[in-house]
């Protein structure tokens, strides 16, 4: 979603495409205890228990004031349009739109700014989003078929520039907000009640059956030029919340075949990885994004149900995994550690290739970075988001992270509207970069806030606090029937009002360890690269 991304994963390199697998790891090291959830087949399900929650320290309070200021400040108050990095600002990304509609009633609860003042300014958005014009023309269009282009004009809401593509997960971002707004503005009030019309028509407007030219899976996205992108979305990774929407929508859902076919895949990442078995993506973003509006403890689709947990304990495993990582260091980066990790797409100092330790080390600019079975690439950049907003999954380690590296890094990391979206300790070297600054001493940082980073710090805060967006995208109905049709059930979506969610399946044992024992550890040591035709987004 910036400047240097890459067509396959249009919502930040997906499911392998044009990602660097690790090949520096030699012996995995021992991994350092975690919560008790034995490395099995069928490990239980850990749903958060409330009383037991750690407790936020004031720094939270700050870095979320702080955040949700970055999509007040910096949307465009005329029509709504939130920039995709600041302060480079140089255009508008619907998937940060998106973040901000999320953004704006977190910042009502929290006494940030009125009702009043949110309402006009997602009012403005909506009704701006609504009126530009859609067409297959390759200039003066927002979108085609419902679905808008990934970057548009900050002033004007058109395309950006030939190399942008129709992208079917950044409209889905921009939705996930968009519905947000629709249930969470629930008043009898006129302006409201605009809101949750403009809501209804422009998710109804969205044809994800023509995003299927190979159907029953949605393919990434489309361009003018080229026609569809060669490359569907395949689970898994932050795709979910494509197909959720796809399914659930009024007008022009996708058989829930769909569904089937894209958790298919699944087999292929489900693993060992550093001391956890889970489904594994390498960027933490992919196992962040779909649960910023989606509670996904307790409800489980047929594949974790086989498995006994759900994806919220899932996304809980990677964030271990990716401490682990750090911990075990394997390519020996400066200061990785228990309290100095997360690894998601993100800014970087560069695309170069430097000495580091005595061998030659790929860098990169912007890119996506993990640590998994797959989708992995380490150049020693570390993005605060991936940490801060796993807050939810993990906070026992999440809070200690984010506490550490404010208290080391704050001075050059933390300012005006939070983190500054990445750093990298490692890379001192005298060469021109592509943004941010080296500081003496302490390696590259970056010099911008990036919107589809910042979006997911402010909400899953929130979520943690009181689940707060979770809670207001429960009464959507199109997430429900998303949801139902990819055949999720249990918890909050068997509860009925003012009952307590229906437990999670056990699951079936057999089938569980034999996929365990047969699939999963004989993965363990696996890297191989996966190879992409893809081409770059943007011109170097």
């Amino acid at each position: 979603m910036k400047t240097r991304r890459i067509v396959p994963s249009l919502a930040r390199l997906t499911a392998g495409a044009l990602i660097v697998l690790l090949a520096a790891c030699n012996k995995t090291p021992e991994p350092t205890p975690v919560k008790p959830v034995k490395v099995t087949g069928r490990p239980p399900v850990e749903l958060p228990v409330e009383d037991k929650k750690p407790e936020l320290s004031p720094l939270f309070r700050d870095i979320e004031r702080r955040t949700f200021q970055f999509f007040w400040d910096t949307t465009n108050e005329t029509n709504g349009l939130t920039p995709d990095r600041y302060p480079s600002r140089p255009f508008a990304s619907v998937a940060s739109v998106g973040f901000a509609l999320t953004a704006y009633p977190i910042g009502i609860e929290n006494g940030w700014v009125s009702r009043n003042q949110a309402v006009d300014r997602t009012l403005t958005t909506l009704k701006f989003l609504y009126g530009l014009k859609q067409g297959k023309e390759s200039e003066g269009t927002a979108g085609y078929k419902g679905f808008f282009y990934h970057f548009l004009d900050m002033q004007k809401g058109e395309r950006f520039d030939s190399w942008v593509e129709l992208s079917s997960v950044d409209t889905t971002l921009l939705m996930m907000g968009v519905l947000f707004a629709q249930s969470y503005y629930d008043k009898d009030d006129p302006r409201e009640k605009e809101i949750r019309d403009l809501a209804e028509k422009l998710y109804r407007r969205v044809d994800w059956t023509w995003m299927q030219p190979r159907s029953p899976l949605i393919s990434m996205g489309w361009f003018p030029e080229s026609q569809f992108i060669n490359h569907d979305w395949m689970g898994y990774n932050e795709g979910m919340m494509v197909y959720i929407l796809a399914l659930g929508s009024p007008t022009h859902a996708v058989e829930p075949d769909a569904w089937q076919v894209w958790s298919r895949s699944y087999n292929e990442v489900w693993g060992v990885y550093q001391g956890q078995e889970y489904l594994s993506f390498g960027p933490m973003f992919g196992h962040q994004y779909t649960h910023v509006w989606v509670d996904f403890r307790g409800i489980q689709d047929d594949f974790m149900r086989e498995h006994g947990m759900d994806y919220f304990e899932n996304s809980r495993r990677a964030a271990y995994a990716q401490r682990q990582y750090a911990i075990s260091n394997p390519m020996k980066w400066k200061d990785y550690g228990e309290n100095v990790w997360g690894l998601t797409a993100s800014d970087g100092p560069q695309q170069t290739q430097q000495e580091y330790r005595g061998e030659q080390r790929e860098f990169r600019h912007y890119s996506a970075r993990g640590a998994g079975l797959r989708d992995a690439f380490d150049d020693g950049t570390i993005a605060p988001t991936a940490a801060i907003a796993s807050l939810p999954f993990a906070p026992e380690i999440v809070i200690p992270a984010t506490e550490e590296m404010h208290k080391r890094f704050g001075d050059y990391l933390y300012s005006s509207y939070g983190f500054l979206d990445a750093f990298n300790r490692s890379f001192t070297y005298d060469i021109p970069i592509k943004t941010g600054r080296i500081v003496p001493d302490n390696g590259w940082v970056g010099s911008d806030y990036i919107g589809i980073d910042q979006g997911p710090i402010l909400a899953m805060i929130a979520n943690y606090r009181d689940d707060f967006v979770w809670n207001v995208m429960k009464k959507n109905p199109h997430i429900r029937q998303g949801l139902e049709r990819a055949g999720f059930k249990g918890g909050w979506l068997a509860a009925k009002d003012g009952e307590k969610p229906a437990p999670a399946e056990k699951g079936d044992p057999e089938k569980a360890n034999a996929r365990a024992l047969g699939l999963a550890e004989s993965r363990v040591p696996a890297n191989t690269t996966t190879p992409s035709d893809a081409k770059p987004q943007q011109p170097q």
